[in-house]
């Protein structure tokens, strides 16, 4: 890839600090109660969760008080049986400081 200006590279690394911005405020997004909310509106047990993404139910607890940051693809179980987007359970909007 060629970068023409510093302009470009400037852009670029701006995005990527975004993106890694992101990161962080997804694993924050790990201690409020979004997911708790999800799965008691579907009137499931955290053992019930378990059981339908394959984890313990010490994993779920540990999840939804943010002792613990999932993969991605526990995520993306989790969404799939609560019926929720990755942005619906796991994605916080960055806040201005």
């Amino acid at each position: 890839m060629f970068f023409s200006t510093v302009s470009d590279i400037t852009h670029i690394m701006q995005y990527i600090f975004d993106i890694l911005s992101n990161l962080i405020y997804f694993a924050d997004a790990m201690k409020n109660i979004k997911m708790k909310i999800a799965r008691v509106e579907k009137d499931l047990t955290q053992e019930e969760l378990a059981e339908r993404v394959g984890v313990t139910r010490q994993t779920i607890g540990m999840i939804e008080s943010g002792n613990y940051n999932p993969s991605l693809n526990l995520c993306i179980d989790i969404c799939k049986a609560l019926n929720k987007t990755l942005n619906d359970l796991f994605w916080e909007e960055p806040t201005t400081k």
